[in-house]
């Protein structure tokens, strides 16, 4: 039937899932926060598993098999052709949008009674944010009236990654043709508004709101075992270096659910990007651009009674 993947199909993606799951490592992109800050002298502490399913990583890993890098990877030399080329381009995706399962945990620090500021540990990623609060009460100091329900903040997030992106992906395997290298930088700018379930936020709340993102990229290529025929000569090919940047553009969903200082946080957010063009081998470029969805699911607790006194 027209649309429909036949069985060898789909026992390819799903091997190709199976594989990059394991590696995921990626800047955290889930926005959890609402628009009232972490009241002043209060702590939140919690974690959240999610995932990070990108469009570009996928269609680009379509192309290749494990079974293809080992053989190339087998070699005492390698001459550069289309399946190397389409390996170049599978790993330099993959870095700039990593595929697959995440996990996180974090503490959050009410520094003033409109500022907040966090610490996540993100699938192998340090992670540091701030928010401060424009609308809203100060927490602690709202009232049942129903203008008091609403809040506001804006955020900043930092979010550094090494050069072992590719670790666990079986592209590695090709470490000594390619000599694959790739550490990125994040910055995250989320706008959120909330509407709080019941008085300050006792029982929660629902939250939207948009995003950007700013994505640092530097890559490095040193073949090793890599060469091209040039006439009747053989020639090792040219490593190179390169850095690049790319914008992103969110919007988010997500809800505190809960009483007593304990919540469930489901929350969903949505990226575009377009990555721009990055040089491959031989003079070769790529381009790249897709779409990001990143579900979550968490758990938070607070702690303390804050300076705002108890409620």
């Amino acid at each position: 039937m027209c649309g429909l993947l036949s069985s060898s199909r789909l026992q390819r993606f799903f091997s190709i899932v199976f594989l990059v799951a394991l590696a995921s490592c990626t800047a955290p992109r889930s926005v959890i926060h609402s628009g009232r800050v972490t009241p002043h002298g209060q702590f939140k502490v919690g974690a959240n598993f999610g995932g990070n399913v990108a469009t570009e990583p996928i269609s680009q890993l379509k192309d290749i098999t494990e079974a293809a890098i080992e053989a190339l990877a087998n070699r005492d030399s390698v001459y550069y052709g289309e399946q190397v080329k389409v390996a170049t381009q599978a790993a330099i995706a993959y870095s700039l949008d990593p595929v697959g399962p995440t996990f996180d945990f974090y503490v959050r620090y009410g520094l003033a009674p409109r500022v907040d500021v966090g610490y996540k540990y993100a699938s192998g990623v340090h992670v540091l944010d701030a928010m401060y609060q424009f609308l809203g009460p100060v927490a602690g100091t709202a009232s049942n009236s129903p203008q008091d329900r609403w809040y506001g903040s804006v955020g900043i997030q930092y979010a550094g990654q090494s050069s072992d992106i590719l670790d666990k992906l079986f592209l590695t395997k090709l470490a000594p043709v390619l000599e694959f290298q790739a550490k990125r930088k994040d910055i995250l700018v989320p706008l959120v508004f909330s509407r709080s379930f019941g008085q300050d936020e006792e029982f929660g709340n629902f939250s939207f709101g948009v995003a950007y993102n700013h994505t640092f990229l530097e890559y490095g290529l040193e073949p090793g075992r890599l060469y091209k025929k040039a006439g009747g000569d053989v020639e090792q090919i040219e490593g190179l270096t390169r850095k690049q940047s790319f914008p992103s553009y969110g919007i988010f969903v997500n809800a505190k659910i809960g009483a007593k200082r304990i919540y469930l946080l489901p929350a969903l957010s949505m990226y575009y990007q377009n990555y721009g063009t990055y040089e491959l081998l031989e003079n070769d470029q790529v381009s790249y651009s897709g779409i990001t969805i990143v579900p979550s699911l968490g758990v938070q607790i607070g702690l303390g009674q804050g300076k705002a006194g108890k409620r």
